[in-house]
């Protein structure tokens, strides 16, 4: 499976960015997704994640009620809409792909990852 994350650029505080996450090689729509994040200096960290159907969604404290997971399965692309950014919400995102349906919020359990988009926030 290869992961194609896009979407990233620099927004002010308070703006929004939908990031995308095409995969491609074989169909991801019976797998859980996930994105992380790593700002400049720190470990990467979870950000939100889904099950295979989207049904379930798991979001860190930070972006809980700010952002928002979902997928399209016909597109085999997941989304992340991000609103009300922060500049401590700097960083590269990267989007995940587990080999099994039970979305997870720990990186070690991910499989596939993309490349990362860098998402930049100015006050």
């Amino acid at each position: 499976v290869q992961l194609q994350a896009s979407g990233g650029g620099s927004v002010q505080a308070g703006g929004s960015l939908r990031l995308s996450c095409e995969a491609s090689g074989r169909t991801v729509s019976s797998a859980a997704m996930g994105w992380f994040r790593q700002a400049p200096g720190k470990e990467r960290e979870f950000v939100a994640a889904l099950n295979w159907s989207g049904d379930f969604t798991y979001y860190a404290s930070s972006v809980k009620g700010r952002f928002t997971i979902s997928r399209d399965n016909a597109k085999n692309t997941v989304y992340l809409q991000m609103n009300a950014l922060k500049p401590e919400d700097t960083a590269v995102y990267y989007c995940a792909a587990r080999r099994v349906p039970a979305s997870a919020t720990s990186q070690a359990l991910y499989d596939y990852w993309g490349q990362g988009t860098l998402v930049t926030v100015s006050s």
